[in-house]
């Protein structure tokens, strides 16, 4: 297997339910790792296989973050074929909801069903410059500079004031990790795709039974562009958290689980 792959790793390998030949992608957002997915993880393993990866530029993936989605989206699609594995249920959250959307366009043999959370159909107003400031803090913090204005600033965008509140000593601790420079190098490829991105032309061409998921609370991803996402997508379904911020994966996982859980059933049923 190429050394050029996307870190990846495949849990449930001993799944006993129907769907146990089944594949669940997890596409992750752009400042995580496939890890943070732990608690999804462990509420589909005992009907599916769940493979989780690390994109281009995160902890576990070798290389730099390419700067546009397409790339991220052909670098998913050499690790389906690297694993042979002709089609998967692909879950992508933000950064990766985005590049599952481009996979479900342009390669719809491979995504049997979509989803796709706290993501939006075009770079929301505001988004670029939010980016551009967010890789001066990253840079900082490349060059060995002080990481805590980049993370004091991504904390009050992708949590809810409710969850932060919540969880004030946890994040505080958070706060405090080292990351290594080359996440943070890393990164900045991530925050240029999300510059300049527009992929309402690709819409159309998904035609796989597709689940829209949306957090009330998203600073990031506001609720008329991920309505449009939705909109665009022929059949596709809807479901509004009503308290979660932007990171709905680690905010309530439960909720997300039943909710995607659901949708799959339904999925299936329409076979």
């Amino acid at each position: 297997m190429s050394d050029d792959l996307l870190g990846h790793q495949f849990f449930g390998e001993d799944a006993e339910g129907a769907e146990r030949n089944a594949v669940v992608l997890l596409l992750n957002g752009g400042m995580m790792t496939y890890r943070a997915w732990a608690p999804v993880v462990e509420g589909l393993l005992d009907r599916y296989r769940v493979l989780g990866c690390d994109f281009r530029g995160q902890l576990m993936s070798p290389g730099l973050g390419h700067p546009r989605l397409e790339t991220h989206a052909e670098d998913v699609l050499a690790l389906l074929d690297a694993l042979q594995l002709e089609a998967v249920h692909v879950l992508g959250t933000s950064f990766g909801g985005e590049v599952a959307l481009l996979l479900a366009a342009r390669y719809p043999e491979r995504v049997r069903t979509l989803a796709v959370v706290t993501a939006a159909d075009r770079t929301p107003p505001g988004m670029a410059e939010a980016s551009r400031r967010a890789k001066v803090l990253v840079q900082q913090a490349a060059e060995g500079g002080d990481a805590g204005p980049f993370h004091d600033t991504l904390l009050e965008d992708v949590y809810s004031r409710q969850y932060r509140e919540a969880h004030r000593e946890q994040l505080a601790a958070h706060r405090q990790q080292t990351l290594p420079a080359a996440w943070y190098r890393g990164l900045l490829g991530i925050l240029t795709s999300i510059e300049d991105f527009d992929l309402t032309p690709s819409l159309g061409a998904i035609h796989c039974p597709t689940l829209v998921v949306h957090a009330a609370q998203d600073a990031v991803m506001p609720t008329e562009r991920v309505e449009a996402l939705a909109a665009g997508i022929a059949g596709a379904e809807l479901r509004v958290h009503p308290t979660s911020g932007h990171v709905l994966v680690v905010e309530d996982p439960a909720w997300l689980v039943r909710q995607y859980r659901a949708f799959l059933a339904r999925a299936a049923a329409g076979d």
